[in-house]
């Protein structure tokens, strides 16, 4: 998992744009502040999927910067992201919980078209990125 930092902006009458300092061109919009977590999620996969591995700078080096510091006078605001990078290898688990949770987990998975995995995998993602 890596804490990732973006700078997000918001002007009367449009999106909340978000920029990542350490991953220049790197960008989202949200229209509702309720969505920011999904769209930063989002516009990481992307970056990940085709640019180059990054270590995120701490946020007070963030803070630090120029840029970021103008845009912070100019009424932006930071936000973290706890990102999960998948590395594209599966890896057997076995866990223990409830049977009734676990029926319900199945039932909502089966609904879904998804397997048992796939369910939890993405419940946990959404769990851990705060959406």
């Amino acid at each position: 998992m890596q804490l990732i930092t973006a700078v997000v902006h918001k002007e009367p009458d449009t999106s909340y744009g978000l920029t990542f300092p350490d991953m220049p061109g790197c960008f989202a919009a949200a229209d509702d502040w309720s969505d920011i977590s999904a769209k930063a999620v989002e516009a990481l996969d992307l970056w990940f999927e085709d640019g180059p591995a990054v270590e995120p700078s701490p946020i007070d080096a963030i803070r630090a910067r120029e840029e970021v510091r103008k845009a912070l006078a100019e009424g932006a605001s930071l936000m973290t992201f706890a990102y999960v990078p998948a590395d594209g290898k599966l890896e057997r688990v076995n866990i223990s919980m409830d049977r009734g949770l676990l029926r319900a987990i199945d039932a909502t998975a089966s609904a879904r078209g998804m397997t048992r995995s796939a369910f939890i995998a993405m419940v946990a993602r959404r769990e851990i990125a705060g959406f």
